[in-house]
Protein backbone atom coordinates (compact mmCIF):
# COMPACT_ATOMS: atom_id res chain seq x y z
CA UNK A 1 0.00 0.00 0.00
CA UNK A 2 1.31 3.35 -1.26
CA UNK A 3 0.11 7.23 1.05
CA UNK A 4 2.44 10.13 0.14
CA UNK A 5 5.22 8.28 0.20
CA UNK A 6 5.14 5.56 2.75
CA UNK A 7 5.16 2.04 2.26
CA UNK A 8 3.81 -0.55 4.44
CA UNK A 9 5.88 -3.60 4.57
CA UNK A 10 4.09 -6.93 3.68
CA UNK A 11 3.80 -9.51 6.78
CA UNK A 12 6.20 -11.67 6.71
CA UNK A 13 7.06 -14.99 8.97
CA UNK A 14 10.61 -14.91 9.79
CA UNK A 15 12.25 -18.42 10.32
CA UNK A 16 15.07 -18.32 13.05
CA UNK A 17 18.42 -19.68 11.83
CA UNK A 18 19.28 -23.09 13.55
CA UNK A 19 22.65 -22.35 13.96
CA UNK A 20 24.20 -18.96 14.38
CA UNK A 21 27.25 -19.40 16.39
CA UNK A 22 29.30 -17.41 14.91
CA UNK A 23 27.53 -14.15 15.67
CA UNK A 24 29.90 -13.28 18.18
CA UNK A 25 32.95 -14.70 16.24
CA UNK A 26 34.81 -11.05 15.89
CA UNK A 27 34.08 -10.06 19.57
CA UNK A 28 35.26 -13.44 21.20
CA UNK A 29 38.12 -13.33 18.39
CA UNK A 30 39.17 -9.74 19.42
CA UNK A 31 39.05 -10.39 23.52
CA UNK A 32 40.96 -14.01 22.83
CA UNK A 33 43.66 -11.88 20.72
CA UNK A 34 43.71 -9.32 23.66
CA UNK A 35 43.93 -11.53 26.85
CA UNK A 36 46.57 -13.74 25.24
CA UNK A 37 48.27 -10.89 23.02
CA UNK A 38 47.85 -13.86 19.58
CA UNK A 39 47.64 -12.46 16.38
CA UNK A 40 44.95 -13.20 14.27
CA UNK A 41 46.68 -16.03 11.59
CA UNK A 42 48.03 -17.43 15.14
CA UNK A 43 44.43 -17.97 16.73
CA UNK A 44 43.65 -19.15 13.26
CA UNK A 45 46.32 -21.36 13.13
CA UNK A 46 45.87 -22.73 16.53
CA UNK A 47 42.06 -23.63 15.41
CA UNK A 48 42.88 -25.68 13.22
CA UNK A 49 46.11 -27.54 15.06
CA UNK A 50 43.21 -28.31 17.37
CA UNK A 51 42.10 -31.34 15.84
CA UNK A 52 45.05 -32.37 13.79
CA UNK A 53 46.06 -34.04 17.42
CA UNK A 54 49.50 -34.71 16.63
CA UNK A 55 51.31 -33.22 13.44
CA UNK A 56 54.91 -32.84 11.87
CA UNK A 57 56.29 -29.84 10.92
CA UNK A 58 55.04 -30.52 7.06
CA UNK A 59 51.82 -30.51 8.05
CA UNK A 60 52.48 -27.15 9.98
CA UNK A 61 53.45 -25.13 7.00
CA UNK A 62 50.83 -27.14 4.35
CA UNK A 63 47.98 -24.98 6.75
CA UNK A 64 50.53 -21.98 6.98
CA UNK A 65 50.86 -21.36 2.97
CA UNK A 66 46.97 -19.83 3.28
CA UNK A 67 47.87 -17.42 5.91
CA UNK A 68 50.10 -14.30 5.31
CA UNK A 69 53.69 -14.98 5.30
CA UNK A 70 55.74 -14.98 8.64
CA UNK A 71 59.22 -16.90 8.27
CA UNK A 72 58.79 -17.53 12.50
CA UNK A 73 55.86 -18.55 13.31
CA UNK A 74 56.91 -21.84 14.02
CA UNK A 75 59.37 -21.14 15.95
CA UNK A 76 57.75 -18.92 18.33
CA UNK A 77 54.57 -20.76 18.83
CA UNK A 78 57.17 -23.63 20.06
CA UNK A 79 59.04 -21.18 22.33
CA UNK A 80 56.32 -19.44 23.42
CA UNK A 81 54.60 -22.70 24.38
CA UNK A 82 51.56 -22.73 22.26
CA UNK A 83 52.88 -25.79 20.74
CA UNK A 84 55.66 -28.47 21.61
CA UNK A 85 57.54 -31.44 21.24
CA UNK A 86 55.44 -34.46 21.60
CA UNK A 87 58.19 -37.39 20.05
CA UNK A 88 61.99 -36.49 18.96
CA UNK A 89 63.09 -37.25 16.06
CA UNK A 90 63.39 -40.96 16.05
CA UNK A 91 66.70 -42.15 12.72
CA UNK A 92 64.05 -40.99 9.80
CA UNK A 93 60.79 -40.27 11.52
CA UNK A 94 60.25 -36.80 11.85
CA UNK A 95 59.34 -34.93 15.46
CA UNK A 96 55.54 -34.75 16.15
CA UNK A 97 54.37 -31.85 17.65
CA UNK A 98 51.22 -31.29 19.64
CA UNK A 99 49.41 -28.30 20.89
CA UNK A 100 50.08 -27.81 24.57
CA UNK A 101 47.45 -27.70 27.74
CA UNK A 102 47.65 -24.10 27.49
CA UNK A 103 46.35 -24.00 23.55
CA UNK A 104 44.14 -26.48 23.69
CA UNK A 105 42.22 -25.00 26.91
CA UNK A 106 42.19 -21.73 25.15
CA UNK A 107 40.52 -23.05 22.00
CA UNK A 108 38.07 -25.33 24.18
CA UNK A 109 36.97 -22.02 26.19
CA UNK A 110 36.50 -20.11 22.59
CA UNK A 111 33.94 -23.02 22.04
CA UNK A 112 32.23 -22.49 25.00
CA UNK A 113 31.89 -18.81 24.45
CA UNK A 114 30.69 -19.76 21.06
CA UNK A 115 28.12 -22.04 22.33
CA UNK A 116 27.00 -19.56 24.81
CA UNK A 117 28.99 -18.90 27.41
CA UNK A 118 29.48 -15.71 28.99
CA UNK A 119 33.16 -13.85 28.85
CA UNK A 120 33.97 -12.26 32.45
CA UNK A 121 33.60 -8.92 32.89
CA UNK A 122 35.91 -7.78 35.44
CA UNK A 123 39.37 -6.05 35.10
CA UNK A 124 41.29 -8.90 36.85
CA UNK A 125 40.32 -11.26 34.25
CA UNK A 126 39.62 -9.31 30.77
CA UNK A 127 41.65 -6.74 29.46
CA UNK A 128 39.07 -5.09 27.45
CA UNK A 129 37.56 -3.95 31.30
CA UNK A 130 40.70 -2.36 32.32
CA UNK A 131 40.80 1.69 33.54
CA UNK A 132 43.76 2.17 31.00
CA UNK A 133 41.44 0.47 27.92
CA UNK A 134 42.04 1.76 24.36
CA UNK A 135 39.10 3.23 22.82
CA UNK A 136 38.26 -0.03 20.81
CA UNK A 137 38.31 -2.26 23.92
CA UNK A 138 35.88 0.03 25.36
CA UNK A 139 33.79 -0.19 21.70
CA UNK A 140 34.15 -4.11 22.43
CA UNK A 141 33.50 -4.39 26.29
CA UNK A 142 30.26 -2.63 25.50
CA UNK A 143 29.37 -5.47 23.05
CA UNK A 144 30.68 -8.24 25.26
CA UNK A 145 28.05 -6.80 27.89
CA UNK A 146 25.57 -6.69 25.29
CA UNK A 147 26.27 -9.92 24.23
CA UNK A 148 26.24 -11.18 27.25
CA UNK A 149 22.68 -9.75 28.59
CA UNK A 150 21.80 -11.08 25.02
CA UNK A 151 22.86 -14.76 26.75
CA UNK A 152 21.37 -14.40 29.91
CA UNK A 153 18.28 -13.70 28.31
CA UNK A 154 18.45 -16.63 26.15
CA UNK A 155 19.02 -18.83 28.97
CA UNK A 156 16.25 -16.93 31.14
CA UNK A 157 13.75 -17.94 27.97
CA UNK A 158 14.85 -21.41 27.41
CA UNK A 159 14.54 -21.97 31.83
CA UNK A 160 10.67 -20.60 30.98
CA UNK A 161 9.91 -23.70 28.55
Amino acid sequence: MKSKGVYQRKATSRITPSHNYLKYWRVIRYWVKAKYKLSTPDLEMLLFLYSEDIFNKDQFKKYEEVMSWEYPRFARLLRDDWIHVWRKRQGNKATLYELTYKAKRIITMIYKKLNGEEIAETAHSNPLFRNDASYMDKVYRNTIIEMNDFIKQQRHLSQEL
